[in-house]
């Protein structure tokens, strides 16, 4: 109880009175870091997104005087340049994050998630914002798909931008997927059944990481509050098979949308184009410099650039952390942690 509360000291200390920046604020995660955010009487929130209907329906869900609407795109310099003038911090979420459909527009995922990155990652500079911390994902890992090796070119400018003589300390988080986010298959699975089915998989085999929006954007905020500079935060997450929550939600939905559980088909699509069977959050490369914390790993991106030269070996001998090699959740486990978040009540 006293380490939370000297963590929520320690928040409000580094957000009271300061003006945020949040790109891609009306997504999933960049809601819940807005409304986060706003416990600690920040200046002013600042949420800077493309989407006009996302920032209308947020307006009507989120009413505060400390917030201000920005409509706006991160490949667009000028407009970035407008939109940070003045902005002690910076949380980056905006991304095209959809792997098929990154794969068939290769080169609009490299606009948003590495020239967006870019022109961030520059005007915060310019601008001397103190803090600028970059949502990433385990996709950015040993990438297989245009979505991922953006998301890594992502993590390599946000890590290597404060090199130089630059006030702003860069950032990045990455963590895996977010239970019931736009687009995530917890939404697409409640229609399907809803609909009487089929409830399509990819693979039987398939595995991800999972973790609750809440706590997915706590660990944002603590890892501003404890960011030096150059890191790359690792949130520990709980892993999952696919077809182990698509048969606990079956058996739990069908019933409350007047259908028999067994009548619920499961039908098997393949693999979409760039998906991997499971996904991996640290390489065993990066797991030779790894620090632990409760809640994370922390890996300090400067030492694979070739100035560094280091003897640090982590004191802990770390294997590949991927989702597939730890230990899944049971389906009980599973139906739990759907009652806990009241994803199915």
């Amino acid at each position: 109880m006293k380490r939370r509360k000297d963590s929520e000291n320690k928040l409000k200390r580094i957000f009271h009175g300061k003006d945020i920046l949040v790109t891609g604020g009306c997504g999933s995660i960049g809601t819940e870091i807005v409304k986060q955010l706003l416990k600690y009487k920040p200046k002013r929130v600042r949420i800077f997104d493309n989407n006009e209907s996302a920032h209308f329906h947020m307006r009507q869900d989120i009413l505060s005087k400390l917030t201000r609407h920005l409509v706006g795109d991160i490949r667009d310099r000028n407009r970035v340049e407008r939109a940070m003038k003045g902005a002690d911090i910076v949380f980056h979420a905006a991304a095209l994050k959809h792997v098929p459909l990154c794969e068939y527009n290769p080169f609009e995922a490299v606009n948003t998630n590495v020239i967006g990155t870019q022109n961030l990652v520059d005007v915060a500079r310019k601008e001397n914002v103190e803090k600028f911390l970059s949502i990433s994902t385990d996709k950015a890992v040993n990438p297989i798909n245009t979505m991922g090796a953006t998301k890594l070119l992502s993590e390599k400018l946000t890590t290597t931008a404060g090199y130089g003589d630059y006030k702003t300390k860069f950032s990045c988080v990455r963590f895996g997927n977010v239970l019931n986010s736009n687009g995530s298959v917890i939404p697409i699975f409640k229609k399907q059944i809803k609909e009487g089915g089929p409830v399509t998989i990819t693979s039987e085999k398939m595995t991800r990481f999972f973790m609750s929006m809440s706590e997915a954007v706590g660990l944002v905020l603590k890892a501003i509050s404890i960011m030096e500079g150059d890191e790359i935060f690792i949130l520990k997450m709980k892993s999952l098979r696919i077809i182990d929550l698509a048969k606990v939600m079956i058996e739990e939905l069908a019933p409350k949308f007047g259908y028999k559980p067994q009548n619920i088909k499961t039908k098997k699509i393949g693999v979409r184009p760039g998906e991997k069977i499971s996904e991996c959050l640290i390489t065993k490369e990066e797991a030779e410099h790894i620090d632990e914390l409760d809640d994370m790993f922390v890996f300090r991106q400067s030492i694979i650039t070739p100035q560094y030269i280091s003897e640090y070996r982590s004191k802990r001998a770390y294997e590949e952390y991927d989702s597939n090699n730890i230990r899944q959740l049971t389906k009980e486990e599973i139906r739990k942690l759907l009652y806990y978040y009241k994803i199915i009540s």
